[in-house]
């Protein structure tokens, strides 16, 4: 009789699956098409059943797939099963270990890998890779193991991996506090009119492609967010360049870069996959194909990243180089420049 009802509560407990804050400028929206466009791989159909059965909830009161979505709504899905990125499967993937010791590690993460499970990819993440050489690493606050912060699949370079309690309070701590170092090498598109200069505006989700990140001149909404970049080499119509991170906003780099009318070269996501500048010559279309197969991903890798040890106190700083991915594609433009002598075009 007892087992019947714990069998009976288990069964009748919701888990939380997603929770998202509409933002302050969100139009109405019927919630099957707001979540639509957040949930990724979700259908309509699976979400207007999951209004049916009562498991789509705005402000902790159940709504049907017609209920429109207003500005300062909390929107939450729960579901009768734990979330499977909860459930950690250790998968023997090899990782590209820089440093180790015993409070943190420090991974060279191959472009590609996505950093944590999620919907869609609940395998093959460097979470599961940890899972499987280390045991017992401390959670985050969002309940993964190990991770002080993260960078995106198709962002290659450097990650700090806590190993115990007191090494992820403190260099979640850091990163807070803005302390932390963090140097990013892009290549962009357009020729950066400044040597230097810094980008200002608070991040939050774009209100029409809610996969992408928008910059929002509204301080109430979203999260401030600072990037510093300075010119390393210019190409004509694509420029490399430095970015160093003052916060560690989601896609803070690609975002950032769009808006002042510099997107990622070969970011899909933020329209760089287009050819943006450039002839109209069709070899020249032909060398920018050929630049995308070099580098089938944005050009955005995480080179420098520093810290405060943990336990010793010491000043760490640890440095990478470009994948050979990202070095075909600058040499690609570097043998352009000297072979078509471009010209620096105007912004």
């Amino acid at each position: 009789m007892n087992n019947n009802i714990e069998n009976l509560d288990l069964e009748d407990e919701l888990f939380e699956h997603f929770r998202f804050d509409v933002p302050k400028g969100q139009a109405l929206l019927r919630i099957d098409k707001y979540l639509m466009n957040l949930i990724q791989n979700a259908t309509r159909n699976k979400i207007q059943n999951a209004a049916t059965e009562g498991n789509i909830f705005v402000n902790d009161i159940p709504v049907k797939s017609n209920y429109k979505v207003k500005p300062f709504d909390v929107v939450t899905v729960m579901l009768s099963h734990p979330p499977f990125e909860n459930h950690i499967l250790p998968e023997d993937i090899p990782l590209n270990i820089v440093y180790e010791d015993d409070a943190l590690l420090l991974i060279n993460k191959e472009p590609g890998m996505v950093v944590h499970p999620g919907h869609g990819n609940y395998t093959g993440t460097l979470v599961n890779a940890l899972a499987h050489h280390f045991d017992n690493l401390p959670m985050n606050s969002s309940e993964r193991p190990g991770l002080v912060h993260r960078i995106d699949k198709d962002t290659s370079g450097l990650l700090v991996v806590a190993k115990t309690e007191a090494a992820m309070t403190h260099l979640a701590k850091q990163f807070e506090a803005k302390t932390s170092e963090r140097e990013y090498i892009a290549l962009v598109w357009g020729n950066v009119a400044e040597e230097a200069g810094t980008i200002e505006g608070n991040l939050a989700r774009h209100l029409k492609d809610r996969m992408q990140m928008a910059v929002f001149a509204d301080p109430e909404i979203g999260k401030p967010a600072i990037t510093h970049y300075k010119v390393l080499e210019r190409f004509g119509y694509v420029t490399l360049i430095s970015c160093k991170l003052e916060t560690g906003r989601t896609h803070q780099i690609r975002a950032h870069m769009k808006h002042i009318g510099h997107p990622l070269f070969n970011d899909e996501r933020y329209g760089g996959h287009l050819i943006l500048k450039g002839t109209t010559f069709t070899k020249y279309k032909q060398f920018i194909e050929n630049c995308f197969k070099a580098l089938p991903r944005q050009a955005l890798h995480a080179k420098t990243l520093g810290f405060v040890h943990p336990v010793t106190g010491e000043m760490m700083r640890f440095d990478t180089e470009l994948p050979q991915d990202f070095q075909d594609c600058i040499e690609k433009w570097r043998n352009y420049v000297k072979s078509h002598n471009v010209e620096e075009e105007e912004n």
